[in-house]
């Protein structure tokens, strides 16, 4: 199986009181299934996977394959510390509808995790899972940054298909591209480089502000596709301030905000992230509405 071209994003996990809550995903998909959107991440950092059992994760995957339209591809957030966790997790989560496993970096000793050791780690949990794999790095959160080398070396490999590279250097992701069949799929990570991207060579993007602003994250690409690229370029730089504040500057509860904002079910991050205050949350609301989302969608 190949990964489509165009735009994921990674779904935000909804809680009640600190409970997932598959109502309001349902409600979310129910509303992305309308977007030519490529298919879903589930489970990724924006999903806050670190705060989630295996039960909890593997419910996710199968109530998003069941909501979502047939024709979106499933990405699953695997990745765990070590090889063999790894794998039985991915397994699990190919039996509850997963089409992918997004693999992001061991990094809890990331001083050991040199190239021999990140080759062997992808190489090995490529051989044993039943989907094909992506792997995911994202330096600010693993403190772990894949050579490009590394890279080139993985990508060989029959089951490992694409990259998510969430680095925001677009020199990085040109090395990358250059580097790596044209059957690899490269994508970008962040909303901030979306166009710089596919200007690079990408084929996509998994993207936090797709859950905030997905008919502008489409509309980037098909605007690239048929060279209107004054005009994507344009686009991009209106959605710059809203992806710095929805990742940099507050995070996954800026994100949720923001949902809760244009219409989507964000609510509030797990514990021990908070939320956004009055201040925070009208800061971000002035950003939406600068960049015309809040007017659109309401």
């Amino acid at each position: 199986m190949k990964l489509f071209k165009a735009i994921y994003p990674p779904l935000t996990t909804p809680f009640r009181n600190e409970e997932i809550s598959y109502e309001d995903l349902k409600s979310n998909l129910t509303k992305y299934n309308k977007f030519e959107l490529s298919g879903y991440v589930v489970g990724g950092s924006n999903g806050e996977t670190v705060f989630l059992t295996k039960d909890e994760k593997l419910k996710l995957i199968g109530s998003v394959r069941e909501h979502a339209s047939s024709n979106k591809q499933i990405i699953a957030g695997t990745g765990l510390e070590s090889i063999k966790s790894t794998i039985e997790l991915t397994n699990f989560a190919a039996k509850v509808g997963a089409d992918f496993a997004l693999v992001v970096t061991p990094h809890f000793f990331k001083n050991e995790m040199t190239d021999n050791a990140l080759t062997n780690y992808y190489t090995t949990v490529a051989d044993k899972i039943k989907i094909p794999l992506i792997i995911y790095n994202v330096t600010k959160f693993t403190g772990v940054n894949i050579s490009v080398d590394t890279i080139a070396k993985l990508a060989e490999h029959p089951n490992i298909v694409g990259i998510k590279n969430s680095n925001t250097h677009v020199d990085e992701l040109k090395q990358i591209i250059n580097t790596v069949s044209n059957d690899f799929c490269v994508m970008a990570g962040t909303g901030s480089v979306l166009y710089p991207a596919f200007r690079a060579g990408a084929k996509g993007g998994v993207l936090a502000l797709a859950n905030v602003a997905p008919a502008e994250c489409l509309e980037i690409y098909n605007l690239f596709n048929i060279g209107k690229l004054k005009e994507a370029e344009q686009l991009q730089s209106i959605l710059i301030p809203v992806n710095k504040a929805i990742t940099a500057t507050y995070g996954v509860a800026g994100l949720k905000a923001a949902m809760d904002l244009v219409g989507f079910v964000g609510g509030n991050p797990r514990m021990p992230l908070e939320p956004l205050n009055e201040n925070q949350k009208n800061d971000l609301k002035k950003t939406l509405t600068k960049a015309s989302l809040i007017k659109l969608r309401n």
